[in-house]
């Protein structure tokens, strides 16, 4: 099937309709660190063991009851990029 024939197919199933721009304002949208833990495969209690954060802190972030600060969002985004070298700096002996 073409691009074409497969968006009419689409369009011609009445639940599978695209979302409008009312439905996308409705939806919320997913905290980076629910986004990071979930990459790793990882629950909320090891993802917290893990990279040193309360537990009660992610569970927060992940249920939009509260954000993450400046500093902490550039933490996620290192976790993200390097997850195995942050676990190992934070646990290695200095």
């Amino acid at each position: 099937m073409t691009a074409e024939a497969v968006e009419e197919a689409a369009c011609a199933d009445r639940d599978a309709q695209p979302l409008t721009p009312g439905d996308l304002k409705r939806m919320k949208k997913t905290p980076p660190a629910k986004m990071i833990r979930r990459a790793l495969a990882l629950t909320q209690e090891e993802f917290a063991v893990r990279y040193h954060i309360p537990l009660g802190t992610l569970r927060d972030w992940e249920q939009g009851r509260a954000e993450p600060d400046q500093a902490t969002q550039a933490y996620l985004r290192v976790i993200a990029s390097e997850p195995e070298r942050v676990e190992r700096v934070l646990n290695s002996k200095h």
